[in-house]
């Protein structure tokens, strides 16, 4: 069981019977004296694909879905599908596009770290490391002596991903990005 005070994004939790990934959390705190913190989750079936919203106390609690995770590898986009193949037995299977939006800015051709969330012999969701290395590929040139200001600016990585980074980065550098909240971490 998890307290919903612990829910995090792309935790997978049973909500009525089904496996769901939380994909938003707005956490409510309440004015009142005595009043409950009010968590706010935006889930998505991972069996049928909807999404649902949800509310809880900070005390109520969840169960942690059951699912086993498999090494994959990305292998290649077409028009429609993103194309993965199993780590262990070498067999291939794709995803919609639609369905791994928020995720492929962040998929590159042979990337470590990906696993598959399996139910009963289905593969029903990616996982992504939380964290990634990527090379930026276009930004405005690097202004000499500006590594000490906080100033930034955007970078596009290899992906197409558009991401902050500070002012005195170059093309060509690899950083580190988050691919929970998609931002820039560090150089690498």
């Amino acid at each position: 069981m998890v307290p919903a005070k612990d829910f995090k994004r792309r935790m997978v939790v049973e909500i009525d019977g089904a496996p769901h990934m939380i994909e938003h959390i707005q956490v409510q705190t309440p004015s009142a004296r005595g009043a409950a913190t009010l968590y706010k989750v935006k889930a998505r079936n991972l069996k049928t694909k909807n999404r649902v919203e949800k509310a809880y106390r900070g005390t109520d609690s969840l169960n942690e879905s059951s699912f086993e995770r498999k090494p994959i590898q990305y292998l290649y986009r077409d028009a429609d599908d993103l194309h993965f193949m199993d780590s262990g037995d070498f067999s291939q299977f794709s995803f919609k596009a639609d369905d791994l939006a928020d995720q492929i800015p962040f998929l590159t051709e042979n990337m470590p770290g990906i696993e598959a969330l399996v139910v009963d012999d289905e593969v029903i969701a990616i996982d992504l490391p939380d964290t990634i290395e990527m090379t930026i590929v276009e930004t405005a040139p690097g202004v000499r002596g500006n590594s000490a200001t906080g100033r930034t600016k955007p970078a596009t990585l290899v992906t197409g991903h558009v991401v902050q980074v500070p002012e005195h980065l170059e093309e060509g550098t690899t950083v580190r990005v988050d691919t929970r909240t998609g931002e820039y971490l560090g150089r690498v």
